[in-house]
């Protein structure tokens, strides 16, 4: 049952602080909880262990913390831990811990379901039912924080926004989830090391470019020819790749980033020379590197990875071009945690 009570998490340090004087208590009690909220990440009242029982109960008696629970935790043989995560009003998403020789990642959901219909996705296949609170997106990263250093000894060193969802569509959630993350009052993660990925939404890259975002921006592409692109993600039919790019020039403009662009090869799709080259045309509109991702076939899907003279084509299209690239291969997969398989099918 959803209680009635406000989640406390939805408060600023100066809500909390005023909400103490008016209880006529002191106004740095408000610090000493946003402090147990956010940068310890408690999950109870009880936990807040230096504030006095009163005061703990007087908590109790007005809010809640509507913290979430990792439902199931899935391990992969290669080391990626899937978590599926319980919301407050019992909603699941799916979050990931991907480790490597280097780093550890966390893949982030920000809605439950998603409001876009690319056909390659499993989680496209799931309506959108509501978007994520900022608390719901932070504690999926300081699960995977702990589990990073419980199971593989080290803390987490990088977030991506390529879970469940489009994080555009979630703008102002997404953005104070970030804004937590980074704060030396939370988890004090450098945005260099956050990277956000749309299929993108023109007139929201523009905005990022606006609020002066730190992080890094990612596209899920998959064609450079409009007429495939609308085949393989329909919505691009209301985003255009002209749209697109003017907002991606408008981006690298505003500020001197780089993009990612996300490119899955299928077979018979997007796997002749004149996508090649479309492709390289793109990426000559602003500084990007390309991720070739290797595709990871969902339930009945009318994808197929494609051959690996087609990537090599690729490959050696881009490296001639100048164009950075790097093929991405996939972890995970025995799990269903792997890049475009994250659709709660437990």
């Amino acid at each position: 049952m959803i209680s009635e009570k406000k989640d406390i998490r939805a408060l600023s340090k100066e809500q909390l602080r005023d909400f103490f004087v008016a209880m006529g208590d002191q106004a740095f009690r408000g610090n000493q909880v946003y402090e147990w909220l956010w940068s310890k990440g408690a999950h109870s009242f009880e936990a807040m262990t230096n504030l006095s029982k009163q005061t703990r109960a007087q908590l109790e008696e007005h809010f809640v913390i509507n913290h979430i629970q990792v439902d199931t935790l899935q391990k992969s043989i290669d080391g990626t831990i899937k978590n599926a995560v319980r919301l407050h009003d019992g909603l699941i998403v799916e979050s990931v811990l991907i480790p490597t020789s280097k780093r550890t990642t966390a893949c982030v959901s920000s809605q439950v379901g998603c409001s876009l219909d690319c056909k390659f996705c499993a989680t496209a296949r799931l309506k959108r039912m509501r978007n994520l609170n900022p608390d719901e997106i932070y504690d999926q990263v300081l699960a995977i924080h702990n589990e990073s250093m419980l199971y593989h000894n080290r803390p987490l060193t990088n977030i991506v926004f390529m879970g469940m969802g489009e994080p555009l569509m979630n703008y102002k959630n997404v953005l104070e989830s970030i804004e937590k993350i980074t704060s030396d009052e939370g988890l004090t993660m450098s945005p260099k090391r956050i990277t956000l990925s749309t299929s993108g939404v023109p007139k929201m890259i523009k905005k990022l470019a606006d609020d002066e975002v730190k992080f890094n921006l990612a596209v899920s592409l998959h064609s450079a020819i409009q007429e495939t692109r609308e085949q393989i993600m329909p919505f691009a039919k209301n985003f255009t790749l002209t749209d697109l790019r003017e907002s991606l020039e408008y981006w690298y403009s505003k500020t001197k980033r780089k993009i990612t662009y996300e490119y899955v090869v299928w077979k018979d799709v997007n796997d002749k020379k004149e996508d090649v080259e479309a492709l390289v045309r793109f990426c000559k509109y602003v500084p990007c590197k390309v991720n070739l991702i290797e595709y990871n076939t969902i339930d009945g899907g009318d994808f197929q990875q494609a051959d690996s003279e087609a990537i090599d084509t690729y490959i050696q299209h881009l490296e001639k071009n100048k164009i950075p690239v790097t093929v991405r291969r996939s972890r995970g997969k025995d799990i269903d945690a792997a890049c475009g398989q994250l659709a709660n099918k437990h």
